[in-house]
């Protein structure tokens, strides 16, 4: 797969994608808000699952776990297979620089590390919706873990872009990271965890 050609990154700045005020305003987020959104809906629907269902606690805890993993497969595809689309026609080129090019070239816009709530609300809730229709009440424990990943993955994502790394075992996460902006674009999906990046052989 041909990647994307990216210019060279930025470390300061941002840049205008829309000219309506109101759709640039809706590509820019603080990181709190979409984190503490699905981690609130985690935590709701994890409990209607405990309260108003015939699940038991097991079961939920076990689903979360599963929604946990399933999520970071998830994560990495999206990265390498989305984000990274070739943009072989005009049109995708300007797909992909909207939804990730953008990122590379202004790595440190705080404001553009995670998606815009609406679009990742609307996108879970259509998720939620198939999950029920597919899993029944066992959704009530598997996509609180599905959605706790992807808060787990915000969070680690604004770190590595706005902290220096830690002294510790989290450290690799930084480091895999800064090798996929400014060294390879073509490893180190994975943000939250280098799992997939090592069974796919993508790990630098």
């Amino acid at each position: 797969m041909k990647a994307p050609i990216y210019t060279k990154p930025k470390n300061n700045g941002t840049k205008q994608l829309f000219q309506n005020p109101i759709l640039e305003r809706l590509t820019r987020t603080h990181i709190a808000v979409p984190i503490s959104l699905f981690i609130g809906i985690s935590a709701g629907l994890i409990y209607y699952g405990a309260v108003s269902t015939n699940l038991a606690v097991w079961q939920l805890i076990v689903l979360f776990f599963v929604g946990l993993f399933v999520f970071s497969f998830v994560e990495y595809n999206v990265h390498r297979r989305i984000f990274h689309m070739e943009p072989d026609t005009p049109r995708k080129a300007k797909i992909q620089y909207t939804i990730h090019g953008v990122h590379h070239e202004y790595p440190k816009d705080k404001d553009r590390l995670a998606m815009p709530p609406l679009l990742s609300l609307a996108i879970s809730s259509a998720l939620g919706g198939i999950l029920y229709l597919i899993m029944g009440d066992y959704m009530f424990g598997f996509l609180p873990g599905f959605l706790t990943g992807y808060a787990t993955y915000l969070f680690v994502h604004y770190a590595v872009h706005a902290f220096a790394p830690p002294k510790n075992f989290l450290k690799v996460l930084w480091v895999n990271h800064g090798i996929h902006h400014y060294k390879d674009h073509n490893k180190a999906f994975g943000v939250s965890s280098p799992l997939w990046d090592w069974v796919f052989r993508t790990l630098p």
